[in-house]
């Protein structure tokens, strides 16, 4: 049996793919790649399908995409739940009633911004298990937005630093990109995700 996914195209100038993530910057490598067995469920998911191409019968052809399918997502779901756990044994972590795992690693001495701010921050992103997304460190230069404008887990989670000061943020995927992910498949659905974070500076401030 030859079972391939085509990794799709990323997509460029969306409400997604800025300022977080940057993914217009990313390189992402778009060819043919064999769908094997990978331990990380959110590889599976980030190299989701756009079409699967089974040297099979009609029939099996669709159990097998059926089976592919339902395993990555019994395996995110047991991920996705592992990782929030372990974030919030962490000490110091904090666990608000959204959900989100705040862990403060270095305290700032400046001012707190509101939700209606425009911060500047420099951060990672990265899934549970270390695999980076994203990286305003990597592009050289911190990346300025309106809290109120990107996805909840920032607007709530960066409220709660000073300036000058460093958060681990675990976003559960609810107040993160939720069922729709982003940016064409890297983000995949339903996904937690782990930002470090430095608040830089608030506008006006």
């Amino acid at each position: 049996m030859n079972l391939k996914v085509r990794l799709p195209e990323l997509k460029r100038g969306t409400s997604e793919s800025s300022p977080l993530l940057a993914l217009s910057s990313l390189n992402v490598d778009r060819g043919t790649k064999n769908f094997g067995h990978d331990s990380n469920p959110f590889i599976c998911w980030s190299h989701s399908v756009k079409f699967l191409k089974i040297r099979s019968s009609t029939t099996r052809s669709s159990l097998v995409r059926a089976a592919v399918l339902a395993s990555c997502v019994a395996s995110t779901a047991w991920a996705q739940s592992d990782a929030l756990a372990t974030a919030g044994k962490e000490a110091g972590a904090v666990v608000t009633p959204s959900g989100l795992v705040y862990l403060s690693t270095k305290e700032g001495s400046g001012a707190s911004p509101k939700e209606t701010d425009t911060v500047k921050v420099h951060y990672r992103g990265f899934f549970p298990g270390g695999k980076e997304f994203d990286s305003s460190y990597k592009r050289g230069t911190p990346t300025e937005f309106p809290l109120n404008g990107v996805i909840k887990c920032w607007t709530e989670g960066v409220q709660k630093m000073k300036v000058g000061g460093k958060a681990k943020l675990t976003c559960p995927s609810a107040i993160a990109y939720g069922e729709r992910g982003a940016g064409g498949g890297l983000i995949p659905a339903n996904a937690v995700l782990q930002f470090e974070v430095e608040l830089v500076a608030i506008a006006g401030r």
